[in-house]
């Protein structure tokens, strides 16, 4: 979900070509790796990736915007980080790996991150491609709110008191949140 996947011309080599996923079954039982771009083309291959959703003191979530460059939900808004973990990596690991790499947010600003829940779903975007992943969703609250966003990964930030999101979608409909935050939004709430 989050290195970038913009199109190529049929000479170049998507860069998600040189990348692996974990493909898993149903109960998020590895299945060996598959390459990243094939996991999000054609029908798609179930794989393994996270959500993270970030907190201040105050109760407000931080959102950040896909940056345009990305192929799949490019300028849509995420619940904070979202991506893929690496062969042998945990959920952890790579949660702290893309908060420093997306928007240079360190672990010694947090010391909360945990797994709050799990849940498969399968969505396709426009004729671009499709996420079908078995997704974990991590959270922390940060005790300095300092960032340094990278802009290749993320074209906007914005903070936004979590519940108000939940209670009044329709207000944030010009947001266009990306489906995984949704569904994870509305679980955390139920």
């Amino acid at each position: 979900m989050s290195a970038n996947e913009g199109d190529t011309g049929a000479s170049e080599q998507h860069p998600n070509a040189e990348q692996a996923v974990i493909a898993v079954d149903g109960d998020d039982q590895e299945q060996g790796t598959v390459n990243r771009l094939d996991a999000h083309t054609g029908e798609g291959v179930r794989h393994r990736a996270f959500t993270a959703i970030v907190f201040d003191g105050e109760g407000r979530v931080l959102l950040a915007q896909r940056a345009p460059g990305k192929r799949l939900w490019d300028t849509h808004w995420d619940g904070t980080v979202a991506s893929h973990p690496r062969p042998g990596q945990t959920q952890k690991e790579a949660t702290r790996q893309r908060l420093v790499d997306e928007l240079g947010v360190t672990s010694d600003q947090y010391d909360d991150l945990r797994v709050t829940d799990k849940f498969e779903y399968k969505r396709y975007y426009e004729n671009a491609g499709l996420e079908w992943e078995v997704c974990s969703v991590l959270q922390c609250t940060l005790d300095d709110t300092s960032l340094d966003p990278d802009e290749a990964e993320v074209a906007g930030r914005l903070w936004v008191d979590y519940d108000h999101l939940h209670e009044n979608p329709a207000w944030y409909r010009q947001l266009r949140l990306c489906p995984w935050f949704e569904i994870a939004m509305r679980r955390d709430f139920d």
